[in-house]
């Protein structure tokens, strides 16, 4: 039997890193060579003592932790980067995805996928978290005409290889789901339950909701821009129209005003959409790193380290100066 390694991102999670090893371990444990990658997203509470206690008692359990929090995706490019077993999962620390539901997704893989995609069949997360994916996963597809698995979640398996093809592309851009089918893995969907966090809160928020939105619809396509384009041409049309309309003494004020109105909306919309791009363009140029990491139980390249690899030394300390004798 291959190997597997199941990464779990955590941050905050010191109330639930006992029980995910114990729930992995419960569902997963008959593999042989099976691999407990806790990447710490830069927690400030006792997750990482927590983690050190787990990796003293169990040696399949690995962890790395960051100098601060990254963010998920980055805390996930690690897993994969790191992940010592040709197969990886992507978990939950707060178990929203049981892990016995991976087994549903390794058989598919043996059927020759790259990325097995889990969907849930009753998702128990809020409506506007749900309606906003369902949206966005929508649009991309239909109106965008980006390869998107409908409904596919953060919970997958994938072969390593294939994982580290995808977090290595020179883009800042963080949607995996996406990815994966733009490097032209093989990929499916596998439907699986979805229960409810066992403890602690939430790190969701609606913000970063939108941020992935925008990853996705602007990451992936020209089209916002093209329209952009079509748009801003039309409005110039318009508005030289209406400028010989009022020369002309035809247009009266009011609808010059109201010209004027819906030509600085378009215009501002138009500059909105533009400098996502350049946004978009200066993630991708910027040099510095996506994560840095500040200790950890397994061997880092000295690049992804915060010291570079150096060894600590301590800083001087005073000594009592020597009284000079004449």
């Amino acid at each position: 039997m291959t190997g597997l390694t199941a990464i779990l991102a955590c941050y905050n999670e010191g109330a639930q890193v006992e029980v995910a090893h114990r729930e992995v371990c419960a569902a997963l444990g008959s593999i042989e060579d099976l691999e407990l990658l806790f990447v710490d997203d830069g927690s400030a509470d006792d997750t990482l003592e927590r983690l050190k206690r787990l990796a003293a008692s169990d040696p399949r359990v690995h962890y790395i932790s960051f100098a601060r929090n990254f963010g998920l995706m980055a805390a996930i490019t690690a897993g994969f980067r790191y992940a010592a077993e040709p197969w990886c999962v992507q978990l939950d620390a707060d178990l929203q995805f049981p892990a016995a539901e991976t087994w549903r997704l390794l058989e598919a893989a043996e059927r020759g996928y790259d990325v097995v995609f889990g969907i849930r069949r009753e998702r128990r997360d809020s409506w506007l978290r749900r309606a906003g994916a369902a949206g966005t996963h929508w649009v991309a597809r239909h109106w965008l005409r980006i390869e998107v698995p409908q409904g596919a979640s953060s919970f997958r398996v994938v072969r390593t290889a294939v994982a580290r093809t995808i977090v290595n592309l020179p883009t800042a851009n963080s949607h995996f789901v996406a990815k994966a089918p733009e490097i032209g893995a093989r990929y499916t969907c596998v439907p699986v339950d979805h229960a409810p966090r066992s403890a602690g809160r939430s790190k969701f928020r609606l913000g970063r909701l939108a941020g992935d939105a925008f990853e996705l619809l602007f990451g992936f396509s020209w089209r916002p821009l093209n329209v952009m384009y079509l748009l801003a041409t039309l409005a110039a049309v318009f508005a030289a129209m209406l400028a010989l309309l009022g020369f002309l003494g035809v247009a009266t004020v009011p609808v010059l005003a109201t010209g004027s109105v819906l030509m600085s909306g378009v215009s501002v919309a138009c500059l909105a959409v533009v400098a996502r791009y350049l946004h978009r363009r200066m993630l991708d140029a910027r040099p510095r790193r996506l994560y840095y990491v500040r200790e950890a139980n397994i061997p880092i390249a000295p690049e992804d380290l915060l010291d570079g690899g150096e060894s600590m030394i301590g800083p001087p300390r005073r000594t009592a100066s020597l009284e000079v004798v004449s």
